[in-house]
């Protein structure tokens, strides 16, 4: 929805009304004119946090609109607070990019800094609210390594129903998907994942029919967690076996096939 910036209008002084009236005075335009209003707003989107300044401030890289005009003005970066050994941190800027007229349809990388009280440590980092990052395991440091949606710190691999939900939340597949276990040891896990399809429906034996698709995917242990590595629905391990030789006969050997859709 575009923002219609403030509309400023010329007025005709107080008094008797002069002899021309209705008529615009000279040099004033015949209309009012209109500029886009600028209005607070955080990043597009976070592209990263590194450490600067031996750990006292936080470099913050961010995406925000871009034009032919200026379209972003008072960019800051702050420090919010600090609790639970996280830094809460906020990037905010100016624009007026919410009004088509502005021009403001493309993109750009800034960075704000921001200053920290003290050396940020082992504390995690919070950009509003939203994106998370830590430099516990950072692999190139002073970057800082961005959380996922199993927190900062994902449980290890295990044959446990927690670590299953973290495996099916890490693979491309719809919402609200269920799973099966078929195998699991060490190393490698082997899920059948169903995803009811067709129109919303509400409890069982309403009339409206459904139907589930089915994926059988098997994901092998790194230290983040499950990750998928293959999928395939044939039975055995014939079919399996060409995509990853390495998979252990005894969680494949009983597998079922899986219906072709």
């Amino acid at each position: 929805m575009a923002v219609l910036g403030a509309t400023w209008v010329l007025l005709a002084g107080c008094g008797s009304t002069p002899a021309d009236a209705g008529q615009e005075p000279a040099g004033v335009a015949p209309s009012a004119t209109t500029a886009p209003a600028w209005t607070l707003a955080a990043p597009i989107r976070i592209d990263g946090v590194r450490t600067t300044d031996g750990g006292r401030s936080l470099v913050v890289d961010a995406e925000v609109p871009d034009g032919a005009r200026d379209c972003v003005r008072s960019l800051r970066g702050e420090l919010d607070t600090v609790e639970h050994g996280t830094v809460y941190v906020k990037v905010t800027y100016e624009t007026p990019s919410l009004d088509r007229a502005s021009g403001c349809t493309d993109t750009q990388q800034v960075t704000a800094t921001v200053q920290l009280r003290e050396p940020l440590g082992s504390r995690k980092v919070m950009v509003n609210s939203m994106d998370v990052y830590t430099p516990v395991g950072a692999e190139h440091s002073p970057v800082l390594r961005q959380c996922g949606e199993n927190g900062c710190d994902p449980t290890p691999p295990q044959c446990t129903s927690s670590s299953y939900r973290q495996a099916v939340n890490d693979t491309d597949i719809p919402e609200h998907t269920s799973w099966e276990e078929r195998g699991c040891d060490d190393t490698w896990l082997v899920l059948d994942l169903s995803t009811r399809m067709g129109p919303a429906c509400g409890d069982p034996g309403d009339g409206c029919p459904s139907s589930s698709v089915a994926q059988r995917w098997f994901y092998q242990a790194e230290p983040s967690g499950w990750q998928p590595a293959a999928t395939n629905g044939d039975a055995g391990c014939t079919g399996i076996h060409k995509i990853l030789p390495e998979l252990p006969e005894h969680l494949c050997a009983s597998l079922p096939q899986l219906a072709r859709r």
